[in-house]
């Protein structure tokens, strides 16, 4: 395993539409297993693989349940809406909320590719939304409603005085 350059805002990677994985070899397995370690190193709680300068459909999440590796992911059912704030391993120390479903439904393969279906709500499916449009080319900035970094900032500061 290695850990891997995380691309920042302004890499036009960034900004590329995905592959979906083909065949499920040796590489997309040790793209998986660098991804991880790149996620947990950068203290983040998910990472698609354009973020490391893949342009291929593969992310990894962990939002303190275990870690998920998916694969060609899909979403495919959503239901509500919920407004939070969201931070991005390619944008440090910037926050900014975002309108994402309350509730979804995503399709994917595993690193044994078996097909898996995960029904998520909360932090899980605001993490995989924001993933999955990292495959689409498409960063939660695109989607922003307020930029909160400032008050977030302030809010600390006061709790620590």
């Amino acid at each position: 395993m290695a850990t891997r350059k995380i691309l920042r805002e302004g890499d036009e990677t960034l900004r590329k539409i995905s592959r979906p994985v083909k065949e499920i070899d040796k590489h997309t397995k040790q793209l998986l297993d660098d991804m991880a370690e790149t996620m947990y190193a950068a203290e983040g709680v998910g990472l698609a693989a354009p973020q490391v300068g893949v342009l291929r459909r593969c992310v990894v999440i962990d939002v303190g349940e275990g870690l998920l590796e998916l694969i060609n992911p899909e979403i495919v059912e959503t239901s509500g809406s919920k407004i939070g704030a969201e931070g991005c391993l390619s944008i440090p120390g910037r926050r900014c909320t975002v309108e994402r479903p309350e509730n979804v439904k995503v399709r994917a393969l595993d690193r044994r590719n078996r097909q898996i279906e995960i029904n998520a709500n909360g932090l899980l499916a605001v993490a995989l939304c924001h993933e999955i449009d990292h495959l689409d080319g498409i960063l939660y900035i695109d989607k922003m409603i307020e930029d909160v970094t400032d008050k977030e900032t302030e809010q600390k500061e006061e709790k620590t005085k």
